[in-house]
């Protein structure tokens, strides 16, 4: 027997004094949980979920290949021609110069009886444009995969077509009043009432796209949505000729609450005048309906697709 084979195995700190045992250098493993490099654990997670600006960005290609700023257009452009057909009957061309008649608040109150009627059916038509492709080309499974889950990727949609739905009803009556004054209203711009309802009304426009983009977003069928969005209209239309205190239960019903105008029959003549909005109520709205959104955003992530 060899003297080699008497002598104990050395162990690796023996072997040398940089811990190296034949030649190779011998590297202790890392304990579980310890960082290796200035990166956290969850890094590449975090790499690979999409940011929120990023993410709106991917919608708004999306409303761009959908053509959904060409549907919007359109849609303005027939609110406008419906709100102005008061403009062509002679009663009112002979009272267009009449600062008693107060042609504006009319020009408003015609532009929102079609905005009740018109409105909910131009947010379905955009939340179920931008939502249908979801369905059909898996793309909620898509999105999870890269980290974004159907509730956010709704808060998402919600958020691209805010920057589209705010615009358009700002042109929408801007050219409705441009067409005012074409048609012959030389009495000045009742400034006021026309800012208010025109912030209200893309408010709540936004508001009743977050409802039927949730809808859009539970019910693959999207002539459901198209369906809520008819029957809203005609609510609206009916809230408008309903007391407040009805409107003020209903989400449709908001439309005819943010009017500042009315009209009334003083010896068989139409007079108009300007009425303050209750913007309690309409703050109240917004705000429960920024909450019911949240929370049934965030439960679609139970739902298996």
């Amino acid at each position: 027997m060899t003297s080699a084979a008497l002598s104990p195995a050395l162990p690796p700190t023996a072997a040398g004094t940089d811990g190296r045992q034949g030649g190779t250098q011998v590297r202790p493993a890392p304990a579980p949980g310890t960082l290796t490099s200035g990166r956290s654990p969850h890094h590449s997670h975090d790499s690979a979920t999409p940011g929120f600006l990023r993410s709106v960005g991917v919608e708004l290609l999306k409303m761009h290949r959908l053509r959904v700023l060409l549907i919007a257009i359109l849609l303005a452009i027939a609110s406008v021609a419906m709100s102005s057909t008061n403009l062509f009957s002679q009663s009112t061309i002979r009272s267009l110069d009449n600062p008693a008649a107060k042609p504006w608040a009319m020009l408003l109150l015609g532009t929102a009886f079609v905005n009740a009627m018109t409105g909910t059916v131009f947010v379905a038509i955009l939340a179920s444009r931008q939502t249908d492709i979801e369905h059909s080309g898996a793309g909620w499974n898509l999105a999870a995969t890269s980290g974004l889950t159907p509730g956010a990727l709704c808060r998402v949609k919600l958020a691209a077509l805010t920057l589209l739905i705010v615009p358009t009803v700002v042109l929408q009556n801007s050219a409705l009043i441009i067409f005012g004054r074409i048609m012959g209203i030389s009495v000045p711009l009742d400034v006021g009432p026309w800012v208010t309802y025109t912030l209200l009304l893309a408010l709540v426009n936004t508001a009743m796209c977050a409802y039927h983009l949730w809808l859009a977003a539970v019910v693959e069928n999207q002539l459901v949505v198209m369906s809520v969005g008819l029957l809203g209209g005609f609510i609206g239309i009916y809230m408008l000729l309903s007391p407040p205190a009805l409107a003020r239960l209903l989400p449709w019903g908001y439309y005819a609450i943010i009017t500042p105008a009315k009209v009334s029959m003083v010896d068989s003549h139409a007079v108009y005048e300007y009425i303050q909005v209750p913007m309690g109520w309409v703050a109240g709205f917004l705000v429960l309906t920024a909450v019911i959104f949240t929370v049934a955003s965030h439960r679609l992530d139970r739902i298996e697709r």
